[in-house]
């Protein structure tokens, strides 16, 4: 199992133990800038154990958890592994925002990605009204480098590029 540490947060690949914990952080609020819509917990289970049952090899899943206390904080992934910029996704609980704790993901992921991938840059598609999550791309030295439309939101796409983060592995 990959554990990805920095200097707050833990993250694990996800197992199908996670699951409770995962979905108590899923809210309408959390999923307004998310693809997709609070699923049931049938829908999730579902969903959860097609991923581990049926893992993708290019794409990671991860849950994100304070080290001092073991919280559950959301999820993050890497998808596109094989790809010259893999992708990179993120999401808090209400609770967890505010604090810092995304920007310490992305460069967590981006430290990774670089240091086992040989990844030199990552792409990182933001809803354009998620100011947040536009300033965690902008802090680590993210460029816009095109857009994306789906049914919920218009997004920009940023390439933050590896550099030497306050964060090492």
């Amino acid at each position: 199992m990959i554990v990805i540490q920095s200097p707050r947060l833990q993250l694990s690949q996800f197992q199908m133990m996670d699951a409770q914990e995962v979905f108590r952080c899923i809210t309408p609020a959390i999923a307004k800038f998310m693809p997709w819509e609070p699923p049931s917990w049938s829908e999730y289970v579902t969903r959860c154990e097609k991923r581990v049952q049926a893992p993708e090899p290019n794409k990671f899943s991860f849950v994100i958890r304070r080290l001092d206390n073991r919280e559950c904080l959301g999820m993050a992934s890497l998808e596109d592994a094989d790809s010259v910029s893999p992708e990179l996704g993120l999401w808090l609980k209400e609770s967890a925002h505010g604090q810092g704790f995304g920007r310490e993901v992305v460069a967590a992921l981006v430290d990774w990605g670089h240091a086992t991938l040989g990844k030199g840059s990552f792409i990182y598609p933001v809803a354009v009204q998620n100011t947040a999550s536009r300033r965690i791309a902008e802090n680590l030295h993210g460029e816009i480098i095109g857009n994306r439309t789906n049914p919920k939101y218009d997004s920009v796409v940023y390439r933050i590029p590896f550099y030497e983060s306050p964060y090492p592995l």
